[in-house]
């Protein structure tokens, strides 16, 4: 599909999308996630897959500082001795994601398929935000966008 195409699931995902927008309190989340929106409605698919991925970790690291720091930090040392202690959002922006999620399931955050769908929703941003020859279409990233509509945006709103 051509940039600038609107097909049916693209719209449908967008309008999904839209609603959550509504919800979301911190900017700095709801600004990734109008980029997402503006990018997957212009058929930038790569450009939309690493704005909603980066928009549900902003939120899951938010969730974490309002609600389950002592716990991530304490999981986070006993994985790693060197763990500096977050105390922020942009501390925490310092462990891998995949670590990350890891900590998250460990402490309850998330459960073990949700956190299985996010490793592939992962994998699929590296694969985006890297140079490569990937090519996607509507589908595939509104696929990715509808997982994280009902297991990220959906379920924590800070």
């Amino acid at each position: 599909m051509r940039a600038g195409t609107k097909a049916p699931r693209v719209v449908s995902v967008a309008t999904s999308l839209r609603s959550e927008l509504g919800k979301l309190r911190d900017p700095n989340v709801r600004e990734f996630v109008e980029e997402a929106m503006a990018c997957l409605e212009a058929g930038l698919f790569r450009a939309s897959v690493v704005f909603s991925w980066v928009g549900a970790i902003a939120l899951l690291h938010a969730h974490v500082v309002a609600n389950s720091l002592a716990a991530f930090n304490k999981e986070a040392l006993r994985r790693n001795p060197k763990w500096k202690q977050a105390k922020t959002t942009d501390d925490l922006g310092m462990m891998k994601e995949s670590g990350f999620l890891d900590v998250l399931q460990s402490i309850s955050v998330i459960g073990k398929n949700v956190k299985q769908e996010l490793q592939n929703c992962l994998k699929l941003r590296n694969g985006c935000g890297h140079p490569s020859s990937l090519k996607l279409g509507e589908n595939r990233v509104a696929g990715h966008i509808e997982v994280l509509i009902l297991n990220i945006y959906s379920r924590f709103n800070i």
